[in-house]
């Protein structure tokens, strides 16, 4: 069955908008593992605008599922952020998601692209790999690359699954769909598990999880929206069931 990783990090704007430390990432965490979870997510930026650095420590001090740190693995220290990789050296979380992003992005927006970046990431993820986490690279839905993202050492990619969220309940939410699978089956083939996330929700996650082998789905903003609606348990909950039904 696909494991289930919530993206804590609109726990932790929420947080920042107002000061103090309420509501509180590790009790929302804890929330959601009780709730059933496969794993929690956060993505810490230099510029601290959601997860901060003290997050990443409290989180991995508690969390008895898997731990997921994406973020771009070039990002250095700057203030008091320490760099991307020396957390991941600090905390040596379960998967370590590799993202192209800047800081000048509202969200993550692309993939990888692969080739202008193979002789920079292939030591970053082999040091990953020798700390004990697994590896995922965040690809758009082209297999081009796919074959080199094996070759450079990742085990997953993850899908960017914008596209795919956009379509939904469009003329083209079929032919999206095909796309993601046959993306998803190339990567399998290329030897890569297969992980997928951005705008996944209760609407649109059952028809995703058609296809085949996907391992993980790490969804985050949908999660803290259905909250304010149903209850980060009972929105936990909801997501579980419809996983489980597909």
């Amino acid at each position: 069955m696909t494991a289930l990783s919530v993206n804590v990090n609109k726990v932790a704007v929420l947080r920042n908008s107002r000061g103090g430390s309420q509501p509180d990432v590790v009790t929302a965490a804890q929330t959601c593992i009780d709730a059933g979870v496969d794993g929690i997510t956060v993505h810490p930026r230099p510029d601290m605008r959601h997860i901060k650095p003290h997050d990443v420590y409290a989180l991995a001090e508690m969390l008895t599922v898997e731990y997921n740190i994406e973020g771009n693995p070039y990002a250095g220290p700057d203030g008091d952020y320490p760099g991307f990789m020396t957390l991941i050296r600090d905390v040596s979380p379960t998967q370590v998601t590799f993202v192209p992003d800047t800081d000048d992005q509202l969200t993550s927006d692309h993939g990888w692209a692969l080739a202008a970046h193979a002789g920079r990431l292939r030591p970053l993820i082999a040091e990953c790999k020798a700390l004990g986490c697994r590896v995922s690279l965040f690809m758009n839905p082209e297999p081009a690359e796919y074959a080199l993202a094996r070759e450079l050492g990742a085990d997953r990619i993850e899908l960017y699954t914008e596209a795919y969220a956009r379509a939904w309940g469009s003329p083209d939410q079929g032919e999206s769909l095909q796309h993601y699978r046959l993306a998803a089956k190339a990567a399998q083939g290329a030897g890569l598990e297969v992980n997928a996330g951005h705008d996944l929700n209760l609407d649109n996650l059952g028809a995703f999880l058609t296809i085949e082998g996907i391992s993980e789905v790490s969804i985050g903003h949908a999660v803290i929206a259905d909250a304010l609606r149903f209850g980060l348990h009972e929105t936990v909950c909801r997501y579980r069931t419809v996983m489980s039904a597909t």
